[in-house]
């Protein structure tokens, strides 16, 4: 038997590989929850930028990185601890919890549908006359991190699931590695995409005529990204919304809506060939952001009744 150094060498070297090898299972589970969650990152990434729209160039950067710190707080201190604890002492209530998401993000996205068909605004917007730029910029951060909160929890909930058979050591690693790689990718995109117009000018001042040609089409192409960002936010709210308390109604054993949603989405793979698998998930996105929509537009309308009685007009 090994005494001594030889002894304290050959331990040294078991505790190495366990290691290593417990490395290559967190890089495991962290490649297979992040691709699983890549989905709700799309999201994230269309969902945010519509809470820089209304400032000023100078502001659009520190508001992001205050978003993007709110959202390392959402991941790493509330939803990581709370994910693991959940996951190992009450596994029953992660499912509830999610679906009171998923109702939050359709009643979000419903709202945004009813102020632009001409329903009441709830809080002030960038249309309106802003009095008091802080609070006003205080109220939208504050908002992008609620909702960041709510997606991000989809997202660790989506990533634990893909590593639940592994140590609780390795989940936690795991799900850290999945919650740092997607915030940085989600708000990197974003500052991107909000500072594409400033790039756009600064191009213009280039003495090529192939960067001046490029930045002219940034800043005209800039407009209409936002508007389409905009739109898509919206519906990924309700689409994400709606799809989660379908997968919750679904763990619950109430099969019906999600069987009806995933029967149209089997129905237009079956019919359409090559195209099948993007028209098939566009079907069951587009079911999901109805049950959104619907479910949002009760809460809308419930919680507005709600704040008349008490005579008060904002969230």
């Amino acid at each position: 038997m090994p005494t001594g150094l030889v002894a304290l060498l050959d331990d040294v070297s078991l505790i190495a590989r366990a290691a290593a090898a417990s490395m290559d299972d967190v890089a495991a589970g962290a490649a297979k929850a992040g691709s699983k969650a890549a989905g709700v990152v799309i999201d994230d990434a269309a969902v945010t930028p519509s809470y820089v729209t209304g400032f000023t160039p100078q502001r659009e950067l520190p508001i992001i990185w205050k978003i993007t710190k709110g959202s390392f707080r959402n991941k790493l201190l509330i939803l990581l601890p709370a994910a693991l604890l959940l996951s190992q002492f009450l596994p029953i209530a992660i499912t509830p919890i999610l679906m009171l998401g998923g109702l939050f993000l359709s009643y979000e996205g419903a709202e945004k549908i009813m102020e632009k068909l001409g329903g009441a605004k709830h809080g002030k917007t960038v249309d309106d006359k802003i009095t008091d730029v802080a609070e006003f910029e205080k109220q939208r951060v504050s908002g992008a991190i609620r909702t960041d909160l709510i997606l991000s929890a989809e997202i660790m909930a989506i990533s634990l699931n893909e590593v639940a058979d592994q140590s609780l050591l390795i989940r936690a690693v795991a799900l850290a590695v999945v919650g740092i790689g997607i915030t940085v990718l989600v708000y990197g995109a974003v500052a991107l995409i909000v500072k594409m117009d400033d790039i756009g000018l600064h191009l213009l001042d280039r003495t090529s005529a192939a960067a001046k040609s490029v930045g002219a089409f940034l800043i005209r192409l800039m407009p209409k990204l936002m508007i389409f960002l905009s739109v898509v936010g919206t519906a990924a709210m309700l689409w994400v919304g709606g799809g989660i308390v379908l997968h919750g109604l679904e763990e619950l054993g109430v099969h019906g809506p999600a069987e009806l949603v995933h029967t149209l989405q089997h129905s237009v793979e079956l019919a359409t060939g090559a195209l099948s698998g993007v028209l098939g998930w566009l079907t069951y996105a587009i079911g999901s952001a109805i049950v959104g929509l619907v479910l949002g537009a009760i809460i809308a309308l419930a919680l507005h009744k709600v704040l008349a009685l008490f005579g008060k007009g904002g969230h």
